[in-house]
């Protein structure tokens, strides 16, 4: 109970489950075509018939709590402010990690690491090669943003919300599948298609999830059409995507890309997705013209 995430959901019985737990219930049942139950009773849960219980969560604050670096307890109400400004086993990071120091440790070490840190003794030849490095990995997160930047500047550009609805194959064992309604982007009609795992046979027993997704072109054209896309949260949702942009030349004869990556940071933001009745997302669409 100490340990207990917030807010926390309870069944129509009482019955108390953590934020997490709820979510990966919901999304489980998603999964396997099942009505999401409560663990302890059977009753059935969703969004709608589960509540908060305050009055828990209240009580829950004040209990003592783990700290994860020291583990010493204190109330859960101070505990944040103790892992991030007061415990001097917190994991922290050597001063000079900005000409690449690696160091990291607890706090307590901190002064003695600096006082013996070879980094500010490093001559001007051995740091320029450190700091090659470090740029070209900010260089390789700087292209991302300067290619969405330089793709708000063609002449061609379209974005729509798009509402992914879940649905079943005809196959013998049916597997989960999202689709979007056709939609108009550009003066051409697009689908969106999403599949979990990759469409493994059973998506359900894996605490790894992730979700692919292709674009499909509806419409006829007599030339080819070549596009950037990506996929980014909606206004209304707190789901966390890394923007990725990806590139396709479609044609009457090829007008389906291949399944790329939606750039969900990890399964937690996927069983979020999967929990939820309808998948929302922003599309943003580039025509390239020649």
């Amino acid at each position: 109970v100490a340990s207990f995430p917030f807010p926390s959901s309870q069944c129509t019985n009482g019955h108390l489950m953590c934020a997490g737990c709820f979510i990966h219930l919901l999304a489980d049942a998603r999964l396997k075509e099942e009505q999401a139950t409560c663990p302890n009773c059977r009753c059935e849960i969703s969004k709608s018939l589960c509540c908060r219980n305050l009055a828990v969560e209240k009580a829950v604050s004040e209990l003592p709590s783990e700290c994860g670096f020291c583990m010493r307890q204190f109330p859960r109400s101070l505990l944040e402010r103790h892992q991030k400004e007061e415990c001097q086993d917190r994991v922290t990071q050597c001063r000079y990690k900005r000409i690449g120091c690696p160091w990291q440790g607890p706090y307590h070490e901190l002064t003695g690491h600096e006082a013996e840190c070879t980094h500010p003794t490093k001559t001007g030849n051995e740091l320029m090669e450190i700091l090659d490095e470090m740029d070209q990995t900010h260089k390789k997160e700087m292209q991302l943003y300067n290619s969405i930047f330089s793709l708000l500047s063609f002449e061609k550009i379209g974005y729509t919300e798009v509402q992914f609805r879940p649905y079943r194959t005809d196959d013998f064992i049916t597997r989960l599948y999202y689709e979007t309604p056709r939609f108009t982007v550009l003066n051409q009609t697009w689908v969106l298609k999403a599949r979990v795992n990759d469409s493994e046979r059973n998506p359900n027993l894996s605490c790894k999830r992730t979700l692919s997704f292709q674009l499909i072109l509806k419409s006829k054209i007599s030339s080819p059409m070549e596009c950037s896309f990506l996929l980014l949260k909606g206004p209304y949702d707190d789901v966390k995507i890394n923007p990725v942009i990806y590139h396709f030349i479609f044609t009457s004869e090829n007008n389906e890309t291949e399944y790329v990556p939606l750039p969900i940071i990890d399964s937690v933001e996927c069983n979020k997705l999967l929990a939820a009745k309808n998948i929302n997302l922003r599309l943003f669409i580039f025509q390239i013209q020649k």
